[in-house]
């Protein structure tokens, strides 16, 4: 069973970094593309970042220069680093992946298939 654990998370004041890690066990293929996405409190799910499986990657404008994704394949592990960090980046960010070509669209709607159960991250001003 595919599984994806996030990691990371944590309280941090504004300017901040913290490095999210996204571990993915129990599959035999590698996922076709991966994403980071995050909710906060009242405020409806948003796509973070996506990766392509040919690398390719897809950031939100609110992160784009602050934020960067990496992936260490020998640990089957995707990483988020999040420096500049503002109070509005306060919120629970999962992990999601997919095996589907579809997901390669780079849409942030796309309905991703397996999540992880998210990692909090809180700024504060």
């Amino acid at each position: 069973q595919v599984q994806l654990v996030e990691s990371g998370g944590g309280s941090v004041q504004a300017g901040g970094s913290l490095r999210l890690s996204c571990a993915a066990f129990g599959y035999t293929n590698r996922p076709v593309c991966m994403a980071w996405f995050r909710q906060a409190p009242g405020k409806e799910r948003e796509g973070v970042v996506i990766i392509r499986s040919d690398g390719t990657t897809t950031y939100i404008d609110p992160v784009k220069g602050r934020f960067a994704l990496s992936q260490d394949n020998a640990k089957n592990t995707l990483y988020l680093q999040m420096n500049s960090l503002k109070p509005e980046d306060t919120a629970m960010y999962y992990c999601a992946a997919d095996w589907r070509a579809a997901c390669n669209s780079g849409s942030f709607a796309y309905d991703y298939r397996i999540w992880g159960q998210g990692t909090q991250v809180t700024v504060s001003s």
